[in-house]
């Protein structure tokens, strides 16, 4: 299929009944802000032994382009996964026809609503997150930090044991860090990030330590401990001031309870815990826990120290990040940068060509598909074309269907082989910084005949190639000026 022959409208909506990839639709368990969860069923094959659950996510055109991107991350990490602690992965679809993950679904409610009945009684908060951190000691692995640790992203066994849900804000550490390359902002959920993520460091386990002690500080007093902050400078808050101690809110709360949910939101990773498993461990044997200063505390630090606190945190740098497992030795990235909208189809295929033969050359070399989604500098963004459907889907569709035979020809599985969409308004400009901020080694382009007007104002490819830190190869039509 070439990308003229991509389908002109959005996808119809999903119904009960209806039969996607050989899944019927059985019944729509949850309609999100950024997908559905459907109940479904195999209309043939072998039985899978547990009940299985699609999600889909709401494509309509002017959604976050995170949204899609973390969809992306989702589909890429859960096949990696395994063990009682996940959901178990069955399938996913194309973005070409409909995008979905099918994996087991996990009876029951997330922790979500226990919320509503903080404060809890401590040995049974206790054993919350004991197994929660059971959860995270096993995810972390097999190299993955979940990076998006909440109540709601937290589920049950009927034997007890925790199931982590929800991987579309997920690093792995041996797979490209999606988010991390095509996103400056922090990425989480305001109340339950780290001081690390707020400075842009999402591959250290020790974040998700952080966040199951802000979920137990609000589990144990009714409170959240940095309130919930909806800018970046109220997410910096947390970097130099105290939550107050849990004992001044409850004073029925233990001294050994107080002393882990603080040991857990130091400010520094290498204050913490430094393992999944430790925690787990004095969570289940409170009574072996050495009570320090943490303990004691009944009240935030005074003035002094907290301008103290500031001082450092404004020009502070993030630690380097302890990793969930042994990195791998760095390849190169190749960078493809494709204009499927504006190129003809004989320079796209010049392109894929020469893109295929530099990766064939590096055997660990991974291939980034770049595309732009020009945006106006001042007015009202097209979001969806004429049909209704969402322009920045439609380009990640059309640099699959560009990239579908080097896949092929190669053998790329996940992780050598990514697609981004940037949205900026000037092109070459977008370029050269996704190049920066991700390590590009090499970019591969293409470049239409010249002009006159062309020559005056010069043309991506010659910005590229002028400012760009890597080498870059610019492709041009057989007979191009």
């Amino acid at each position: 299929m070439t990308p003229a022959s991509h389908p002109s409208g959005p996808a119809p909506a999903l119904a009960p009944g209806q039969v996607l990839d050989g899944f019927r639709l059985e019944e729509r368990l949850h309609q999100g802000g950024m997908a559905n969860l459907w109940r479904v069923s195999r209309i043939e094959g072998a039985d899978d032994g547990f009940e299985l659950l699609m999600k889909v996510p709401r494509i309509k055109g002017g959604e976050d382009p995170a949204t899609i991107v973390g969809f992306e991350v989702e589909q890429m990490l859960m096949p990696q996964l395994s063990g009682p602690h996940v959901p178990r992965y069955v399938a996913r679809g194309d973005w070409t026809r409909q995008a979905y993950i099918v994996m087991e679904r996990i009876p029951g409610d997330t922790l979500r609503p226990r919320l509503d009945d903080a404060p809890l009684d401590p040995d049974e908060l206790a054993d919350i997150g004991a197994r929660v951190a059971t959860a995270l000691a096993a995810l972390h692995r097999q190299h993955v930090v979940h990076l998006d640790v909440k109540p709601s992203n937290i589920m049950f066994r009927p034997d007890g044991s925790a199931v982590l849900v929800d991987f579309g804000l997920s690093r792995h550490e041996q797979l490209p860090d999606l988010l991390e390359e095509e996103f400056t902002l922090p990425m989480g959920t305001g109340p339950y990030m780290s001081p690390e993520q707020v400075q842009f460091v999402r591959n250290d386990p020790r974040s998700d330590l952080f966040a199951l002690g802000v979920m137990l500080y609000h589990l144990a007093t009714g409170e959240r401990p940095f309130g919930q902050p909806t800018s970046v400078r109220g997410l910096r808050r947390r970097l130099y001031v105290e939550p107050v101690p849990p004992r001044a809110i409850r004073p029925d709360c233990p001294k050994w309870l107080q002393e882990v949910i603080l040991h857990c939101l130091e400010v520094r990773p290498d204050k913490r815990y430094q393992s999944a498993a430790q925690l787990a461990l004095d969570l289940r044997e409170p009574q072996g826990i050495a009570l320090t200063a943490r303990a004691e505390k009944l009240q935030t630090s005074g003035a002094v120290r907290r301008l103290k606190q500031w001082f450092f945190a404004l020009g502070a740098e993030p630690e380097p990040a302890v990793p969930p497992g042994e990195q791998l030795a760095r390849s190169p990235i190749i960078m493809a940068a494709v204009d499927a909208d504006n190129a003809s189809p004989e320079l796209l295929g010049l392109l894929r060509e020469t893109a295929r033969r530099i990766v064939q050359t590096e055997p660990g070399a991974r291939l980034a598909c770049v595309a732009i989604m020009k945006t106006n500098r001042i007015g009202i963004d097209e979001l969806t074309d004429k049909h209704g459907q969402s322009v920045h889907v439609k380009q990640l569709i059309a640099l699959r269907h560009w990239a579908r035979p080097i896949s092929k020809s190669l053998a790329l599985e996940d992780g050598r082989l990514t697609f981004h969409v940037l949205e900026a308004p000037d092109a070459a400009d977008a370029l050269i910084d996704f190049a920066r901020r991700n390590g590009v080694d090499h970019i591969v382009m293409g470049a239409r005949g010249a002009s006159a007007l062309r020559r005056y104002l010069g043309s991506v490819s010659s910005q590229v190639v002028a400012q760009a830190d890597c080498t870059v190869t610019v492709v041009r039509e057989r007979g191009a000026d």
